[in-house]
């Protein structure tokens, strides 16, 4: 599927999206349906200020009410990235006792690694760590790139999401705390990147595009999902939606307290989401992430729009870096200059282009923002 974008581009008079990156995007007088579906569940994802400390006791009241007797209350999922990072500070200040997961996909910075390490070295928190096979995982990778579709990151987004399930099944915890959080990761572009929970739609790319049996990857479907949250009762929970999240203070917070080290960009603690955002996506599909990160703090008033445009006047991502980068994509997943060339050069695709459970995965959406609403799903 071919994405053409428009000769001149429409864009959102609120935040910084436009036509050009998101085809899809419907704007009325002058407001993107980005801005108005963050205006519409603003109140069903950040607690009212007024009533956060009250919702949070509550919040912790019941996870340590669910975890007493067990070694650990809740799971929290670390990369070495402010959001991640953050939340393991909190949960501690909070009184919980979390054990901490890490999925190494062989793509840690060391910058990341040394994030990791400080930050749980201090915060004396434990931490479960899961090496993926990666003859397997790399081939997925390659596959997704072969396919041509701008969802290049899933396959680590499935797996890391597959061994926190798995984790908090094992050592029955029934509270993962994400580092998710409404104030700076609304905006959802299914154009961009689908397939986080949808192993029908990585196992098609997969059977299409790689050769190596994904014997040992972590993953799960839908049957998997509903034992895990019905049966089991695990709960996902965005903490940072009861906190007042500011994402500059959040940083010298954690510089300060932990001696945290911040990247350059917004998941640049992997190499691999550093080459596909600041490279692949720009390059191939015309899709600037950071567009939609910075409309988020627009929206929650964090940066102003003039502030979001002058940011993306900058590179931040070095054409030396740049450079090294694809010299260790191209070893690690053995792709040669030219078949590298010929996956930049391939028509463009979707996800729609393969099978999937799309609108299955809409529903169970939907659903889980109703029961928010009604107050019966954390935020």
């Amino acid at each position: 599927m071919n994405f053409t974008p428009m000769t001149t581009p429409t864009s959102c008079t609120r935040c910084v999206m436009n036509s050009e990156v998101d085809p899809d995007l419907a704007i009325e007088d002058g407001i993107c349906n980005h801005c108005r579906r963050y205006d519409a569940l603003l109140g069903s994802r950040i607690v009212p200020v007024a009533e956060r400390p009250a919702r949070l006791r509550q919040l912790v009241a019941a996870i340590k009410s669910a975890g007493a007797g067990n070694e650990y209350d809740c799971l929290i999922g670390v990369s070495g990235g402010v959001d991640s990072s953050y939340v393991a500070m909190k949960v501690r200040e909070l009184g919980l006792r979390p054990l901490a997961v890490h999925v190494d996909n062989g793509w840690n910075s060391s910058l990341a690694a040394r994030n990791v390490e400080n930050v749980l070295r201090t915060l004396d928190i434990d931490l479960s760590t899961t090496v993926l096979r990666l003859d397997e995982f790399y081939d997925l990778q390659r596959a997704f790139l072969r396919a041509s579709t701008p969802d290049a990151d899933i396959p680590s987004d499935h797996a890391i999401q597959a061994t926190l399930w798995k984790e908090a099944r094992r050592h029955g915890i029934r509270y993962i705390i994400s580092g998710m959080n409404f104030a700076t990761e609304s905006i959802s572009v299914p154009s961009w990147s689908y397939g986080h929970s949808d192993w029908r739609y990585i196992s098609d790319i997969h059977r299409r595009h790689g050769s190596v049996p994904l014997r040992t990857y972590p993953h799960f479907g839908f049957a998997e999902l509903g034992w895990t949250t019905v049966a089991k009762r695990v709960r996902i929970v965005s903490i940072l939606n009861y906190l007042e999240y500011d994402k500059t203070a959040a940083v010298h917070e954690l510089q300060d307290k932990l001696g945290w080290v911040p990247y350059e960009g917004k998941h640049y603690e992997s190499i691999y989401t550093r080459w596909v955002q600041g490279f692949y996506l720009p390059t191939k599909f015309k899709i600037d992430k950071r567009r939609g990160h910075l409309s988020d703090l627009i929206n929650s008033g964090q940066i102003t729009r003039e502030e979001a445009l002058a940011a993306l006047e900058s590179d931040d991502y070095p054409a030396s870096l740049r450079r090294i980068d694809t010299q260790l994509l191209r070893k690690k997943l053995s792709l040669s200059e030219a078949e590298l060339e010929e996956i930049l050069a391939q028509p463009r695709r979707s996800f729609r282009d393969f099978r999937s459970s799309y609108s299955f995965v809409q529903l169970l959406r939907r659903s889980v923002n109703t029961l928010r609403k009604a107050g019966l799903y954390p935020r």
